[in-house]
């Protein structure tokens, strides 16, 4: 895949994401939040305003450290595949 196409299809796994209505599994969610945090490079801090749910926010990009913006939109864009070709 080239990098024209990876970043495609990791613009259209967001958008699917961001359009999709059903709840979905809070810990998909996380494994989102950190793939996109890091093929983003955004470094931010969690923005809640929950200790807890920033806590596991830091705990997933803690999983996802050392990993490249284009390894993390790889698997950002995988995880949305598999969730939706298993759920539906």
């Amino acid at each position: 895949m080239t990098t024209e196409e990876l970043e495609t299809a990791f613009q259209e796994s967001v958008a699917l994401i961001n359009n999709y209505t059903d709840m979905l599994p809070a810990d998909f969610l996380l494994r989102l939040y950190a793939y996109y945090k890091r093929a983003t490079n955004d470094s931010h801090s969690p923005g809640s305003t929950h200790p807890l749910i920033n806590a596991f926010k830091t705990n997933a990009l803690f999983q996802t450290r050392g990993i490249t913006p284009d390894e993390a939109k790889r698997r950002y864009v995988k995880a949305v595949k598999d969730y939706f070709e298993t759920n539906f």
